[in-house]
């Protein structure tokens, strides 16, 4: 064989002998249990016989005999595939996964409207970031994340969120739950093992937590937000706070809370981890300046593209006080040795251009049309339900008759195909939800299906 051997397209198959009966039936073999999977393009036969050592002629015949037995295909022009219909033959007794439920009307709260993903301004801003990235970017990257990215970062979160911070303070993470993974630890370190959670909140947040080390402590939240007094009984010196849209009762924290959990920071030399999840989406009232910019010292700011643009690309970051970020950025070092450089570049200039902007421009409008034809509806046909929260974000909470078991209607609805989530299913064993509730997204449907799904509740409940 060619010292300098190469081979276009490389298959290993241990074939014993190297004869024409062994090479066929070592093909039949891999795609019977699965090695070679339906569709997998082969080899050309020069190319597999240069690489088994046998003539091509014996490769032709095993190729020709596969395709009589249905095994591959073979059409001019396309080469050799392994075809669509066969697969490997299944263990004995072994049982297929079962995948999620397919629901009629999916209306669990967290989704955008994925079908508004800008997929060509997304793809000419990652053309354009790697054209414009140098060769040493490609190689492993800054764990604390691309300079460009936090820059712009730096900058976006300072002018519509009045955040305070430079690109050093910043840290790019796969999304707010890795953000989240890599502070934990980081606290820990510190004697920081309790971590105040708001009560209802969202369930996997106290279970991420808990699986990173830390002991989460439900503190009850109303219709001001959390309440800081019940904070102030717990040994905490750490708490997560979804303060401008509370997840999931939809409240604001409100102003005189913000100073009192801010005082409480400061006498317990303590840590708030500000969770920015969906204050992108407003409707009916400006923003307000995130937490982080009145306390930067002890305030650790999140947030992501997940609600903006969409989950799958695993974009977050965290603003953090400058006493935490040397020891966050090394436990990101520890955990994945940082995030794509490529993504990051991308985000980056669809921050510079205002592609971003314009991209939540567009589904602010879309979103509030959404989120009016979802309440009509229910003031229509379930006048008896009434929502609860600001105007924002990506869900509602519709507070049920008193003595309703929110629960119940979860079931009997799962049970006509429509998926929506109980406010008590938000709840770790605190005090519980304030009033019975569903949690409706309405962001990732159209007012057409979220009317038609409004009906399909009210029938439901009456039938």
């Amino acid at each position: 064989m060619s010292e300098n051997w190469a081979t276009l397209r490389e298959l290993l198959l241990p074939v014993s002998g190297r004869r024409g009966r062994q090479v066929e039936s070592a093909l039949r073999a891999a795609i019977r249990d699965g090695r070679l999977a339906p569709g997998v393009r082969l080899p050309s036969s020069r190319d597999l016989a240069t690489q088994l050592g046998v003539a091509r002629g014996t490769v032709t015949a095993a190729y020709g005999q596969l395709v009589a037995e249905g095994y591959l295909v073979s059409r001019r022009g396309a080469g050799t595939s392994v075809a669509a219909s066969v697969g490997p033959v299944d263990a004995p007794g072994a049982d297929a996964a079962p995948g999620p439920p397919a629901w009629r009307f999916d209306l669990r709260p967290g989704l955008p409207a994925l079908a508004a993903f800008p997929r060509a301004e997304w793809v000419s801003a990652t053309r354009a970031a790697l054209a414009g990235l140098p060769d040493e970017a490609l190689g492993y990257p800054d764990p604390g994340g691309l300079a460009e990215l936090r820059a712009e970062l730096a900058g976006y979160l300072g002018r519509v969120r009045a955040v305070t911070a430079t690109p050093d303070d910043v840290v790019i993470t796969h999304g707010g739950a890795e953000a989240l993974s890599v502070l934990a630890p980081v606290l820990l370190a510190r004697g920081l093992p309790d971590i105040a959670v708001e009560e209802p909140g969202h369930p996997g947040q106290a279970d991420l937590l808990r699986a990173n080390g830390l002991r989460p402590v439900p503190v009850q939240v109303d219709s001001a937000g959390i309440v800081v007094d019940a904070l102030a009984a717990t040994p905490c010196r750490a708490v997560v706070v979804t303060a401008a849209h509370q997840f999931p009762l939809g409240v604001a924290l409100r102003p005189d809370r913000r100073h009192a959990l801010l005082a409480w920071a400061r006498e317990r030399d303590a840590v708030i981890i500000e969770d920015d999840y969906d204050a992108e989406h407003r409707y009916d009232r400006p923003a307000l300046r995130a937490m982080q910019a009145m306390a930067p010292a002890h305030v650790a700011y999140l947030g992501s593209v997940s609600k903006t643009l969409a989950p799958a690309l695993r974009l977050g970051w965290l603003v953090l006080p400058p006493a935490l970020r040397a020891d966050t950025v090394e436990r990101k070092r520890l955990t994945d040795l940082g995030c794509s450089p490529l993504p990051q570049a991308a985000f980056a200039r669809l921050l510079r251009t205002g592609g971003y902007d314009r991209h939540l421009r567009r589904t602010r409008t879309m979103y509030r049309h959404r989120r009016d034809a979802l309440l009509a509806a229910v003031a229509s046909s379930l006048p008896t339900w009434q929502p609860v929260g600001v105007a924002a974000g990506l869900h509602v909470v519709l507070r049920l008759p008193a003595g309703t078991d929110d629960a119940a209607v979860q079931r009997r609805l799962a049970g006509r195909g429509i998926n929506t989530p109980a406010l008590s299913t938000y709840t770790r064993g605190g005090t519980g939800a304030p009033y019975p509730g569903l949690v409706l997204g309405y962001a990732a449907t159209t007012p057409d299906r979220l009317r038609a799904a409004v009906a399909e509740i009210a029938a439901a409940l009456t039938a």
